[in-house]
């Protein structure tokens, strides 16, 4: 066999062909690889992307610190020092009333009148039922004085004579009896006249002449105090006149548990009133229910206000000016901030990424922001809107700049 020289063309395209399909196979295989590497850098990108979006985004603010407070104010409810309704303690037809509703009147001024022909009828019928009595009673005791005389020389027995002393004693029991009546029937017929029991105001009048007048209370009427009816009475009975002393006011006022220490007895008080613009009253904390209501967390003060010309009417609208202590530590926070929990208040905190739920203590309620007294510092991270869901360690991402107003400001560039 004869072989071919190196170098013949023959060689030369055998070894082109190698180098072409070597190529081929180098290029292939980079294509594949290329592809390879653009599908798991995308697919990692869309997990990113997934992860991303997985994040909720929330808009926080930072709590302002608050200045200690110096003044609290709080709506009041005014009362009559003293507000009372007068009932007829005997029943019969109205003769004639003395005083209208505004009309003032001073302790024992006789206010109405009224005709009880029964109640006069039964004093005459008692009084002779008396006289009857006290006649009875008088022959007694001179006969049992004679019958004990005759003791004295056996001319009558012992029996005659303690029979006599016994009648004497039971003539005399019956005597007290009927003086007993006659007073209390005496006493109904002093109720024909209605006297004011103090100085005040009437406040209101529920009859006119002619009217008939039932003797009795009915409970639970005028001015939140509970009147019990009188034994024997009418307890559907109207009230005849309504009174109030308004020398001194008494206002109640909820004063929240975190102030309840500055509630003292023996405080003062500043008050101011719608209907009174640009006076100031002044009134002094007498006493309060030294107990915390458990359904509205507040302590029930009374503040006494002396108004010697009337200008403080019952039932009126105040604001309650109380000088309360400074919190060591009080931050605001806008209300949209709040999560009412079954746990108690709580608001969302960013920290490293996630939300945390913090459970606060507040203060007074401005409306649209409220007062934070524990739970919260000015440098925290407090989400705006938390959504009702929220749980602690949940991911979170910041949309934007924290503020101090509770309005996101817009990220740079924005």
């Amino acid at each position: 066999m004869i072989e071919q020289p190196k170098g013949s063309p023959k060689s030369r395209h055998r070894l082109l062909r190698l180098l072409l399909a070597a190529g081929v196979i180098v290029a292939l295989a980079f294509l594949i690889y290329s592809g390879i590497k653009t599908r798991i850098q995308a697919s990692t990108k869309l997990v990113k992307a997934t992860e991303q979006a997985a994040i909720m985004t929330v808009s926080v603010v930072h709590p302002q610190s608050g200045a200690p407070a110096s003044e609290l104010v709080l709506p009041g409810s005014t009362q009559a020092f003293t507000d009372t309704p007068i009932y007829a303690r005997t029943s019969g037809y109205l003769k004639k009333w003395y005083f209208d509703i505004g009309a003032g009147v001073k302790q024992g001024q006789l206010l109405a009148e009224i005709d009880s022909p029964e109640i006069d009828r039964q004093v005459q019928q008692g009084r002779a039922d008396l006289q009857t009595a006290q006649a009875n009673y008088n022959l007694a005791q001179t006969t049992a004085a004679r019958w004990e005389f005759l003791l004295k020389t056996n001319s009558v027995s012992k029996q005659e004579t303690d029979q006599a002393v016994s009648n004497m004693k039971a003539t005399q029991a019956i005597v007290d009896s009927n003086t007993a009546n006659v007073r209390r029937l005496e006493e109904l017929q002093s109720f024909e006249k209605v006297y004011a029991p103090f100085a005040g105001v009437i406040t209101a009048r529920n009859t006119d002449v002619g009217s008939l007048i039932t003797a009795g209370a009915s409970p639970g009427t005028g001015g939140g105090a509970v009147t019990t009816a009188a034994p024997g009475s009418n307890p559907t009975a109207r009230e005849l006149f309504h009174m109030a002393a308004l020398h001194t006011i008494r206002v109640f006022v909820a004063v929240p548990e975190a102030y309840s220490r500055s509630a003292r007895n023996g405080g003062t008080a500043t008050l101011t009133a719608d209907a009174n613009p640009g006076r100031t009253f002044r009134g002094t904390l007498v006493r309060n229910s030294n107990a915390i209501d458990p359904a509205s967390r507040t302590l029930l003060v009374e503040v006494d206000v002396a108004n010697p010309d009337g200008q403080l009417l019952p039932g009126s609208y105040v604001s309650v000016h109380l000088k309360v202590s400074g919190q060591a530590h009080s931050v605001t926070v806008p209300a949209n901030t709040l999560l009412f929990r079954t746990e108690g208040l709580r608001v969302g905190v960013v920290r490293n990424d996630q939300a945390q739920l913090i459970p606060i203590q507040i203060g007074r309620d401005y409306g649209s922001r409220v007062e934070v007294i524990s739970g919260l510092a000015a440098a925290d991270d407090v989400i705006l809107d938390p959504v009702d869901s929220l749980i602690s360690g949940t991911p979170v991402k910041v949309s934007g700049l924290p503020t101090v107003t509770g309005l996101p400001t817009a990220a740079p560039g924005k």
